[in-house]
């Protein structure tokens, strides 16, 4: 009897499981199948799937906004975010987990208290006088520059976690072998983190790739600097796609395919760089 109330509590479980999976993904199910549809069909069929499948969509997308030149500069902006946040984040949770100096706690404390205060766009003000002063504002280097140095606290919690499932013994045994602080995080810890690596990269490829307010702001006097999501949204002031709802719809999916291809080839690393610190034994 046990063993069958187990065996229903496990299906009723894959059943909530499936019916919110379902709800989560539906609006990017729609958003494929519509973006094979013509724009009158959109407009009037209430069937998902499309009666012909429009693959010339795509095509006028992808010309009518430039996506040539908003995909290069998605990954550019996207790449230089990556890995400068692997480096600033992973560097600090390191020095926050393994470092030993004074008001070490305070510091720590005030940092992580941060996960819990929400800025939004106020921040979007000074950021920009910041790169005003420095110069960078008109491109999207100065973007990259910001999301580099406002590290997120999240994933430095993310990571302090990780690390700290690392034994410390290997850190005294580098010591004994005459290596410095630095030396044993390049070195020794550096190495053993490709999991988090990889979930910090995924984080901020998605952060970096989804990014439009500030990307936006920066590239107004430039507009052929745009990452993709900007030119995504400007494709309905083009002339032809204002009107055009398959038009829209197929460079959503242009814009979207890259993140999902990256989560399906690092997925595994992904989870594993979440779950790694959350239970000790």
């Amino acid at each position: 009897m046990n063993k069958i109330n187990r065996m229903i509590k496990k299906q009723v479980k894959y059943v909530v499981l499936l019916v919110f999976g379902g709800i989560t993904l539906f609006p990017l199910i729609y958003i494929f199948f519509a973006s094979f549809k013509t724009n009158a069909e959109i407009l009037t069929s209430r069937s998902m799937l499309p009666k012909v499948w429009v693959i010339d969509n795509y095509i006028q997308a992808w010309n009518l906004a430039n996506f040539r030149l908003y995909t290069w500069n998605s990954i550019y902006y996207a790449f230089f975010i990556v890995v400068g946040s692997i480096i600033t984040t992973i560097t600090l949770a390191y020095v926050l987990e393994r470092g030993e100096f004074v008001g070490k706690r305070v510091v720590s404390i005030l940092f992580i208290s941060t996960m819990f205060i929400s800025l939004g766009s106020i921040s979007l003000y000074p950021q920009y006088q910041v790169a005003k002063f420095l110069n960078v504002h008109t491109s999207l280097a100065g973007a990259i520059m910001i999301r580099v140095f406002a590290i997120n606290v999240t994933q430095v919690f993310v990571a302090r976690s990780f690390i700290s499932t690392i034994p410390r013994e290997i850190d005294e045994a580098a010591k004994m072998d005459g290596c410095s602080f630095i030396r044993i995080y390049t070195s020794v810890i550096f190495p053993l983190l490709k999991p988090l690596i990889a979930t910090v990269g995924l984080l901020s490829f998605r952060f970096a790739w989804n990014d439009y307010m500030l990307p936006l702001v920066f590239t107004l006097s430039q507009p052929d600097n745009a990452p993709l999501v900007v030119g995504v949204v400007n494709l309905r002031n083009t002339g032809e796609a204002a009107s055009s709802w398959n038009l829209m719809l197929a460079g959503t999916m242009i814009a979207v395919i890259p993140m999902i291809l990256v989560y399906l080839f690092l997925n595994r690393f992904f989870i594993q760089g979440l779950t790694s610190g959350s239970v000790k034994g």
